[in-house]
């Protein structure tokens, strides 16, 4: 059996949702077949038992044998003996399977959203990877648990149907025909079922949409009076998902009660067909003792046998979301040319705006819209294909892990994960004590950080690193310090994650560092604070601030204004101040025609 869990998830196979499910089953072979196996041997002996006692009734009792009676008995105990132990080996199994299973669709999961990075919330709704990891990933694990006993009970039910046969053709005939027609009236409603569990599927995606949205910008809708809206919108949403619940659990409720009337038909049928044969001579009693027992282990047995395919059910709608989310591609191209290992090989331009940032310099740029600064960010970064270049080179050009490598894009929606502090401000670090030498480029979920550093000299950058963001109060305020284990962020206000984002970007010292609104949640001391040491920490990198605070404006060395999306006006940010654009821009003044 292969070591659990395994490093590495492979290579899966997307084509549909039945291949990744038999491509599951194919990772973990050896324990899926030793879970079959024993299910199988589990469910024999479970089966062999009716027969075992019929003969005891018929060999031991009627006829008065002792010595038959207690063998029997024996014959009994053995059967419930393999029974226990098989199916305590059969769980085992399982239970390895669903959870290796799961994992393996989670490092899946997880490998591609890292893989796609920025693009993923572009293309996929935040409610969708939701239920990704909430919902389909568990029914992924479960329908691979439910084959050993399914396919124990599908096994038995064969085996049982050919006994039966042989000891009275006619009722073996009635079970014969009676469990693959109930099986088919289940199925019936199953095909029903997997069509409403899609339904409900897609309206549980929406509303796990809407309620990212909302509580994404809740003090937003606050300070809007907007709550009462987006409530009512809510409200209306969650009354569609219980609705198509409703219908769903009206078609679960049908198979609920096919799966214990069909089968108790059945046994009823056979039950008093073999008593008749009993009446008339046909059939030992012991045989009908048997019988009766056959009829209720197959009676179990389809339930467990359409419980399987319920499972499978659900499995094959979950797995079309987690295909459909494996199989999207980066956008992005990657080229193959070589960067110089050190220093900046030239400027980073934009030839759409005219932006062109000097190597080595630290440079502001104001932008009359918002929007145009995520946008020319992400263009400097090549988070979207554009004609960036780097030292008259196309960005498109060079490979992408090297670009995020080389140019760091950190915006205010940058995030800290779970875990320790330490390791969130460098997940890089050393092992064996507090890290410091790297950073994720928290703005666009992607890990981005510079080359793999050693432990000497990275306690003092990042002891620089908090000092320039100001953050040493942050750290300080924790009862553990960097030690402290965090939960995403959420203890923190938003100006205490502006500073420890910056400490990380800062930490990870890339050749170009993009900053997007980094202080915008801090009051004008420590905004200060940080503009008058954010250039001497970054001498000899270059840095751009998007920003339109006068006081980050007047410490750069070069600010630039975009209106319109175009570089309109360059200078020094006390010289830009004679220009009505700039400080309408920067000073918040009306213009007036």
């Amino acid at each position: 059996m292969r070591p659990f869990p395994e490093p590495d998830p492979g290579e899966p196979a997307l084509g549909s949702p039945g291949r990744y499910l038999l491509w599951l089953a194919a990772a973990h072979r050896a324990s899926a077949a030793l879970a079959v196996g024993y299910g199988v041997l589990c469910t024999l002996a479970q089966a062999f038992v009716p027969a075992a006692i019929g003969r005891g009734v018929d060999r031991g009792l009627i006829a008065g044998d002792r010595g038959a009676l207690v063998a029997w008995c024996a014959v009994v105990l053995g059967l419930g003996v393999t029974q226990a132990v098989a199916g305590t080996l059969r769980d085992r199994c399982s239970v390895t399977n669903r959870f290796g299973a799961s994992y393996r669709t989670m490092q899946l999961v997880t490998r591609k959203a890292a893989q796609l990075g920025a693009e993923l919330p572009r293309r996929v709704s935040a409610g969708t990877v939701v239920s990704v990891g909430a919902t389909d990933i568990t029914r992924i694990g479960a329908a691979l648990e439910s084959t050993a006993r399914g396919g124990g009970a599908v096994v038995s039910i064969a085996v049982i149907a050919g006994v039966m046969l042989t000891v009275s053709w006619q009722l073996g005939l009635v079970a014969l025909v009676g469990v693959p027609l109930s099986a088919a009236a289940i199925a019936a409603l199953m095909r029903l079922l997997h069509a409403r569990q899609q339904g409900l599927r897609k309206e549980q995606g929406a509303l796990a949409d809407l309620a990212v949205d909302i509580v994404d910008g809740l003090r937003v809708l606050r300070g809007i009076g907007g709550e009462r809206v987006f409530a009512d919108r809510y409200r209306e949403r969650s009354q569609r998902v219980r609705h198509e619940g409703v219908r769903v659990a009206g078609v679960e409720s049908s198979v609920a009660a096919g799966r214990l009337l069909l089968p108790g038909l059945l046994v009823t049928v056979i039950v008093w067909l073999g008593a008749h044969f009993v009446g008339t001579g046909r059939m030992s009693p012991g045989a009908l003792v048997a019988f009766y027992g056959y009829a209720v282990f197959l009676a179990e047995q389809l339930r467990r046998a359409t419980s399987m395919v319920d499972q499978l059910t659900r499995a094959f709608v979950a797995a079309r979301m987690v295909t459909d989310l494996l199989a999207m591609e980066p956008g992005l191209g990657s080229g193959d040319r070589v960067l110089a290992a050190e220093g900046a090989p030239g400027p980073l331009r934009d030839p759409g705006s005219g932006l062109e940032i000097p190597p080595g310099r630290f440079v502001a740029v104001a932008c009359a819209r918002p929007d145009d600064m995520l946008l020319l960010a992400d263009r400097l970064g090549r988070y979207v294909d554009s004609p960036a270049t780097l030292g008259g080179t196309l960005l498109a050009e060079f490979p992408l892990a090297e670009v995020r490598r080389r140019i760091l894009v950190v915006d205010h929606d940058a995030r800290l994960f779970s875990g320790g502090l330490a390791v969130q401000l460098d997940p890089h670090g050393p092992a064996d004590g507090p890290p410091a030498g790297g950073s994720h480029g928290g703005s666009h979920g992607e890990a981005v950080g510079g080359a793999h550093r050693g432990s000497v000299g990275d306690s003092d950058r990042l002891r620089k690193a908090l000092d320039t963001a100001s953050a040493h109060d942050v750290v300080e305020a924790l009862p553990e310090g960097l030690g402290q284990e965090i939960t995403g962020g959420r203890e923190f206000s938003g100006g205490q994650r502006q500073r420890l984002n910056l400490v990380r970007a800062l930490v990870t010292d890339p050749d170009t560092l993009v900053l997007v609104e980094p202080t915008s949640a801090l009051d004008a001391h420590t905004e200060s604070r940080i503009a008058e040491r954010l250039g001497a920490h970054r001498r000899g990198r270059s840095t751009v601030v998007f920003t339109t605070s006068p006081i980050l404006l007047d410490r750069a060395d070069h600010v630039i204004l975009v209106e319109g999306g175009t570089v309109v006006a360059e200078g020094r940010h006390g010289e830009l101040l004679a220009d009505a654009r700039y400080r309408a821009v920067v000073t918040r003044e009306v213009t007036v025609a």
